[in-house]
């Protein structure tokens, strides 16, 4: 599993998490596990948002909001899940 980044907000009525991605690209489609404090979830990428623009990739250095299956919380860490 590779360490996208931490999440860094959280709008809850949208539920759409921001996060910054550091390491990798991720890409509509991609599964990622978000882990929590208190919880953890893997899920599948569906909408990525930059600037309230749909997009289909996100690159490294850049924020973006993702739609969350599950509400997350300031600090959790979201992971891109690796075929083996």
């Amino acid at each position: 599993d590779i360490q996208i980044r931490k999440v860094t907000h959280f709008y809850d009525k949208l539920g759409v998490a921001v996060i910054e991605v550091m390491n990798q690209i991720l890409k509509v489609g991609d599964t990622v596990k978000v882990s929590g404090h208190d919880k953890e979830f893997v899920q599948i990428v569906n909408s990525l948002q930059v600037e309230h623009l749909m997009v289909p990739r996100v690159e490294p250095g850049e924020s973006c909001g993702i739609l969350v299956d599950q509400p997350v919380k300031s600090g959790d860490v979201l992971y891109l899940l690796t075929k083996k």
